[in-house]
């Protein structure tokens, strides 16, 4: 659990939080940082799937389109991250209720809109989940924004992905001998599902091991692997000193079950799934009204760009853009920052979109 005496964020109390699955999260809150003056444009750039708030700095700074001189920028953390609510820090009854994007967008509109009294936002933009918030918001608030950047995300999550993820949570719950309920449920199978799980100090270290090795095919890309970046780029010096050097210490930072509910969010990740499309995928893109720049990455094993394509293309005229990364470096070509090349090849887009609809 995080020690509140290391905390730089704030929070958001959100009361008795009713979700779109029909549960309620009592006493939620909503932890968030901000840089720059609230008077300024604000921009809404929500966390990724196991990041914490600090790992979004990356793009923000005064050298940066996302400089706090000229805009206020807001970054709220997913429920479950381990900052807003999640296992981690609270007592809610297992099992912890299934979280949508829905639910995260909504709780951040309310940070925005009653909290901050800010009744329009510059810009959503966001990495990954990130990206699936950014969708989310879009279609949940059309009318709310001038301009959307998603990069190395998606409006919803294909069945590709959602398998790549069941190997993610399978790795992790077989260090406790159990079994996953299947694609977007959060909960798994067997005797005592519904009990509160506890880990040992080795369940997680072996469960956790296993997420990171997991990833390790998943995060970069083939191409990544065949020109030895994690050599020439990281200093490791082989592929077994990554794995344990750069993958299991990632994965074994993170508290289990926070994973578990935040990938829950992201395996049902739909932003149609919602009034008023009820599941009308091409709809919910032609509501979009923000000038739109999808940014997926050539070589991401996640999100590949055929999927961006034809959420740009089911956008209406003058709307959407499409821009893909030229990069080896695969999902993380978006973020956290570690390729300097993507990281210009980003900021560079975010600025040159931002003058292109700047009021």
């Amino acid at each position: 659990m995080e020690n509140p005496s290391l905390k730089d964020y704030e929070t958001f109390n959100l009361g008795d939080w009713k979700l779109q699955c029909g549960s309620t999260l009592p006493n939620a809150h909503i932890a968030y940082k901000t840089f720059g003056d609230p008077k300024s444009p604000a921009i809404v750039y929500p966390t990724w799937y196991s990041g914490s708030i600090s790992d979004n700095v990356w793009l923000v700074g005064e050298d940066k389109t996302l400089n706090p001189k000229k805009f206020f920028i807001i970054i709220p953390a997913l429920f479950g991250n381990g900052q807003s609510t999640s296992p981690s820090n609270t007592s809610y009854s297992h099992p912890f209720p299934k979280i949508s994007f829905y639910d995260n967008v909504r709780a951040q509109h309310t940070l925005v809109t009653e909290h901050f009294k800010i009744k329009h936002l510059h810009c959503v933009l966001g990495w990954s989940m990130g990206a699936g918030q950014t969708f989310q918001w879009i279609t949940q608030y059309p009318e709310m924004m001038d301009m959307a950047v998603p990069f190395c995300g998606a409006a919803k999550t294909s069945l590709h992905n959602q398998v790549f993820l069941e190997g993610v949570k399978s790795a992790m719950l077989a260090a406790k001998g159990i079994g996953s309920a299947g694609p977007k449920e959060g909960g798994v199978k067997g005797e005592g599902a519904d009990q509160k799980r506890v880990w040992t100090d080795e369940e997680n270290r072996v469960g956790m091991k296993a997420v990171g090795r997991v990833y390790a095919g998943w995060g970069f890309s083939q191409s990544f692997y065949r020109e030895k970046l994690h050599e020439k780029h990281f200093g490791f010096k082989d592929l077994e000193s990554f794995m344990q050097g750069f993958w299991e210490p990632w994965a074994c930072s993170k508290d289990p079950e926070n994973m578990l509910v935040m990938l829950q969010t992201w395996q049902a990740g739909d932003c149609s799934l919602q009034e008023p499309y009820n599941g009308d995928f091409e709809k919910s893109m032609q509501s979009i009204k923000a000038k739109t720049l999808v940014l997926p990455a050539k070589t991401d094993l996640y999100f590949p760009p055929e999927d961006s394509e034809y959420e740009v293309a089911n956008m209406k005229s003058g709307v959407g853009q499409l821009e893909v990364f030229p990069s080896i470096w695969g999902h993380w070509a978006g973020g956290p920052g570690d390729s300097k090349d993507d990281l210009k090849w980003l900021d560079d887009h975010l600025s040159a979109w931002f003058a292109k609809h700047q009021k």
